[in-house]
Parts: C-alpha cells; sequence; structure tokens
C-alpha cells in the first residue's frame, strides 16, 4: 500500500488547513479516533459562518416574509430574496425569478414531473433517463408514465461508468419529450457530458432536466451556457442546511406549468369559485416556506464564492487522483466507476465483505464512509454488486485522511480474510 510519503499528490495553492478551522465537527474524535468525513456526496457539513448567520437570524432577525408590512418582516423577505439572488447568480441564471426554492433536489424533481410532466406529457410519448441515476430521477418519471401512458427509456452505461453517447442517439426520435439526467453520478461520481445531451435532445425537440444534486457544491455551473431547460439543487450537499434547495427553471418554461402544491402565497386571488395564482416562483412556493434555511443557504453560497469554486474543483480532483492511486494498490478491492471524468468519490468493493461490514469497520477508526446500494439499486445491478462502500470527498479531506482510509481498508481485509 502507498501512503503520502511515496506517491505524491500535486495540489492547487489550498490552505486546507484554514479551511477545515471554519467546520466546528471535524475538530471532535469518534471512537477515540480524529472524525474523517468522507461522505459528502450524501450531506456536508457546515462551516461556522452558516451556523452563526442562522443563529443571528433567528435570534435577532426572524419575521415570516411576504406577508407583514412591519420592519423585521419586511427585512426577512428582503433577506429571504437576496439568498434567492445569489443563487441564481450561483447557477449563472438570467433572473433571480427562474429559482423556485423547495425542500431539496427530489421534491423539485417531482415538482416538474407533476406539473410540467402531468400538462405536457401523454400517451405514446417518450421519457429519457440513464442506467445510473438516483432513485428520486427514476420513481417519479416511472410514475408519471404509468399514470399518462408514457414510455420510459434508458440510456446504458459502459463497464467504466461512462453513458453510451451511441445509444442515446438511437433513443432521441419524435416521440421524445423529456430527458432527464444527473450531470454527477451520486454512485459512480461519473461526470455525463450533459452539454451535448441538453443539445441533441433540443434538437429533437425535448425539453431537459439536469440533476444537480452532486455537480453544484463541486463545479462552476451556467445554466445559460448549458441551455437545459431546468437544474435541480440541494443546500444540504453544498455546506447550507437541509431541508431546502430548489429547482432553476427558464422562465418561458415556468410561465406555462401549473402549481404543484396550492395553499397560501402562491394565489393571486381566491373567491369561492375559482382562484388565480401568482408568477413564477411564488406560484411553485405555497405556505411559509424554510425561511432559516433559506438565509444560512444564500451564507453557503458566499462561503463558496470567497474561496473560489475553480479552486474547490481543482483541489478535490487533486484528491480524487490521489486516493484512486491509493486504492487501486490494495488487492481485493474493485473501484465501481472508472469514467473518462468523475467527480471526486471512489465507489469500491471487497470480495470478502459486505459494505455494510465495511463501514463499521471504517467507523471503527474514525472515519465516515457510505455502505449500501446509494438509492441507485439499477446501478448496483448493472456492475453486478448488491452494494458498494463509497467515499466521497470535499475541499476540506486531507492526502493524509485518504492515507487512513487506506489503511483502515486494509485492516477490514485481514478481519474478513
Amino acid at each position: 500500500m502507498a501512503d503520502a510519503s511515496t506517491v505524491k499528490i500535486k495540489t492547487p495553492a489550498f490552505d486546507v488547513e484554514a479551511i477545515r478551522k471554519d467546520f466546528p465537527i471535524l475538530s471532535q474524535t469518534v471512537h477515540g479516533k480524529p472524525l474523517i468525513y468522507l461522505d459528502n456526496a450524501a450531506t456536508t457539513q457546515k462551516p461556522r459562518q452558516v451556523i452563526d448567520r442562522m443563529y443571528k437570524f433567528e435570534s435577532e432577525e426572524y419575521g415570516t416574509v411576504r406577508r407583514g408590512a412591519y420592519k423585521i418582516s419586511e427585512h426577512s423577505t428582503q433577506l429571504y430574496e437576496e439568498s434567492r439572488q445569489k443563487m441564481a447568480g450561483f447557477l449563472g441564471a438570467p433572473t433571480k425569478d427562474e429559482i423556485v426554492f423547495t425542500s431539496g433536489t427530489t421534491q423539485a424533481i417531482n415538482l416538474v414531473a407533476y406539473s410540467y410532466g402531468r400538462k405536457f406529457i401523454g400517451a405514446g410519448d417518450e421519457i429519457i433517463i440513464s442506467n445510473i441515476e438516483h432513485h428520486a430521477n427514476t420513481v417519479p418519471w416511472q410514475v408519471l408514465c404509468e399514470e399518462k401512458g408514457a414510455v420510459l427509456k434508458v440510456i446504458p452505461v459502459n463497464d467504466d461508468g461512462d453513458l453510451v453517447m451511441e445509444e442515446y442517439d438511437r433513443l432521441l426520435n419524435a416521440k421524445t419529450k423529456l430527458v432527464a439526467v444527473n450531470h454527477v453520478s451520486n454512485a459512480l461520481g461519473t461526470v455525463n457530458p450533459i452539454k451535448e445531451i441538453i443539445r441533441k435532445a433540443h434538437d429533437a425537440g425535448a425539453k431537459v432536466m439536469i440533476d444537480g444534486a452532486q455537480s453544484a457544491p463541486h463545479m462552476k455551473i451556467d445554466v445559460q451556457d448549458l441551455d437545459c431547460d431546468f437544474y435541480t439543487f440541494s443546500g444540504h450537499k453544498m455546506y447550507a442546511p437541509s431541508g431546502i434547495g430548489g429547482l432553476f427553471g427558464k422562465m418561458e418554461v415556468l410561465e406555462t406549468m401549473p402549481p404543484y402544491v396550492t395553499g397560501g402565497d402562491m394565489i393571486l386571488q381566491v373567491t369561492l369559485e375559482k382562484s388565480t395564482y401568482q408568477k413564477p416562483p411564488s406560484r411553485f412556493e405555497a405556505g411559509t416556506p424554510p425561511i432559516s434555511q433559506v438565509i444560512g443557504l444564500g451564507e453557503a453560497i458566499d462561503y463558496l464564492n470567497a474561496i473560489g469554486i475553480e479552486k474547490i474543483g481543482e483541489y478535490e480532483h487533486s484528491l480524487l487522483e490521489y486516493g484512486t492511486r491509493l486504492l487501486s494498490d490494495i488487492e481485493g478491492l474493485r473501484i465501481i466507476g472508472q469514467a473518462r471524468e468523475k467527480a471526486a468519490l471512489i465507489s469500491f468493493y471487497l470480495e470478502d465483505a459486505h459494505p455494510h461490514d465495511v463501514v463499521t469497520i471504517l467507523d471503527e477508526d474514525g472515519i465516515a464512509v457510505r455502505g449500501g446500494h446509494h438509492c441507485a439499486q439499477p446501478t448496483m445491478k448493472r456492475f453486478g454488486v448488491p452494494a458498494t462502500t463509497r467515499a466521497s470527498m470535499s475541499f476540506y479531506n486531507t492526502p493524509e485522511e485518504l492515507d487512513a482510509l487506506a489503511a483502515s481498508i486494509q485492516r477490514c481485509i485481514k478481519i474478513f480474510s
């Protein structure tokens, strides 16, 4: 097994130790060992700046939004809309009104499926997804197809974890109404060629929704350059609180869509005979929103912007290269997914140990990784494994933590051999 002294890691100028000090949870120990947190694809930790901003808002500034003419309510509304503007800027959206806040990517995808899908997709129409989707970008389309009599088609994936684009070309036709694929696979780390996917779908007359849960925190996103119709995101994967995320949608598309959830705030006028609805994004934000979480999301965006998303991506890629070399040297370990372009995620399988047991052994060494099917059972079936162990990295991780991961895996192999 190699370690940091024998395999050199080329890292960009990046003060990871200073960044780690911003994350209070990283200073704790687990089973008497320093916490090594490598489950960032599931959820990221929060920097002190986000935690403090939410505390200040809750303790000094809180008022419900959009409903009050008094000072603290107006101030809360201003902060809420400022976060929407920050999110629009982060994704390169032309206007903040193209950002709809939801509870996260899952709800955002369901919003598209039940609002756009129910209105515009009918019997005999076709929806295309891929073989490496999260269940949240599979099940809603299955339900919609069953309800409408539409057909769900799937882009296959090769043994490396890359989509077979020649097959995608063959799937596209005049019946294709929607293509819904992830930007980055949460199970394999594959970075899909979404710009090409979007262009070809549009050439066929289809709309495109991109699941950006695993991409938005790690790479520069420009929805105008991509030309996608929808792009989803989750706050808890981008150093913000849980319970907040959302959807970018082109305004000309959002304006054609009916409400997904009805109630207060999304209405324009209500009579006992009929109701009319607000323009987007308010049309899709019924009820009192998660105000504090939205404020926290805005602070997280400020934090990421201050570091620089390009620098984050470059550093995380160096961790991926280093970790891949380390784990590739371990006999009996099979890396699942070796796509041409990957995010900082390594999914692996040990011949003699179930991933759940691997996670337990690694936890004894203070290492937090994920074991299971990662809400991607069709992906696991494609690669012939019941589940994998997944180590997913962030810009607050270090090469030394990956050395510890490799050493703990070696200990696990000895236990189960």
